[in-house]
């Protein structure tokens, strides 16, 4: 009985909330989310507004974290239609959506992206292993005897020898940021589980492995740079010695400023990226409020243009921009996905 007034509740509270929508007159599409897609959905968005007669989407940059945040607070014209993410949503995410009404969410993989260790073009290309960046990056680091010490480290030769003696500087995006997540699951937990110990201690006590292996340092070594990755290129050009964490696509766009490191013997460059052997790379997606379909306009028709081969095929527009596409098999799952506006169930 509770559980059929909570369904009844939920229902009553989406069609509230839908007739709210139509009632305010909204006429353009809401997106948030990842600072690593915006560009992306920026020129789909631009693209659309010139060619469909519609009004142009409004595009904004929160991070992955704080674009799911106000995705999932309700659905009603107060909250956005899309989320862009350059992280798979989280299982409490979803349960927090559909805790808030948001019940069908519609999940769409757009494609692939690398995560960049960059320096200024002025100074030489840096080799690191996985290894190298954990030591530098993590706050606390394993010393002789198998126990965790806050990192003592202060130059990069302190992690190698083989690397120079200039101080570790990097920038990098906040907590709430997709690319941060990404970064230390990929980049410093791979780094981390060379060290046996550690890796054993995943099975043993998940909490203490994760705090050894994703929690970076607050000594003022790592510098947080908020979600705008060009103030992170700017930075670079003006200091040879510091280092910035973004994704290939500000590489790519910047390719006259900056240079990625080679990562564990391989370049981020396109190719390395889209077949799978740079480490450091993940997958980009958006999420779309399904109750806001037919109710906003533009919704339905912004997704066919961005789910279209002229925009993320092969040839695509988008690939100008950086994004890494996805092989033909996957945009066609995807694809339909879009057509048929299938929600997310579970994960």
């Amino acid at each position: 009985m509770i559980k059929t007034l909570r369904s009844l509740f939920t229902v009553v509270l989406i069609a509230v909330a839908t007739s709210a929508i139509a009632a305010s007159g909204r006429d353009y599409v809401s997106i948030v989310g990842s600072s690593t897609v915006y560009p992306f959905a920026t020129v789909v968005a631009e693209r659309f507004g010139k060619l469909s007669g519609m009004k142009t989407p409004k595009v904004e940059s929160t991070g992955s974290g704080g674009g799911l945040k106000l995705f999932c607070q309700g659905v009603g014209v107060k909250h956005p239609d899309i989320t862009n993410a350059s992280r798979r949503i989280k299982k409490s995410e979803l349960d927090t959506c559909q805790k808030n009404g948001v019940t069908d969410v519609v999940e769409v993989k757009i494609g692939y992206d690398g995560i960049v260790v960059a320096n200024s073009k002025n100074a030489p290309v840096m080799k690191l292993s996985r290894k190298d960046i954990y030591l530098a990056l993590a706050k606390e680091i394993p010393d002789g005897d198998g126990k965790l010490i806050a990192n003592p480290f202060e130059t990069w030769k302190d992690v190698n020898p083989a690397l120079p003696a200039t101080k570790i500087e990097v920038l990098g995006p906040p907590p709430t940021s997709g690319t941060r997540d990404a970064f230390v699951e990929l980049a410093m937990e791979g780094g981390c589980k060379s060290f046996d110990w550690i890796k054993a201690m995943k099975k043993q006590d998940k909490d203490r492995y994760k705090a050894a292996c994703h929690t970076i340092r607050e000594d003022g070594t790592f510098i947080e740079a908020g979600e705008n990755d060009n103030l992170i290129v700017q930075k670079l050009k003006a200091n040879p010695n510091a280092f910035g964490i973004f994704g290939f696509s500000f590489l790519d766009q910047n390719a006259d400023l900056v240079q990625g490191s080679i990562i564990d013997g391989n370049e981020p460059t396109f190719e390395n990226i889209a077949d799978g052997t740079y480490p450091v790379s993940r997958p980009l997606y958006f999420y779309v409020k399904k109750a806001h379909i037919g109710v906003i306009p533009g919704i339905t028709e912004f997704l066919a243009e961005f789910a279209s081969d002229k925009a993320w095929g092969d040839e695509g527009y988008l690939t100008e921009k950086g994004i890494i596409p996805m092989p033909e098999e996957e945009r066609a799952k995807y694809a339909r996905d879009v057509s048929e506006l299938k929600p997310l169930k579970s994960l």
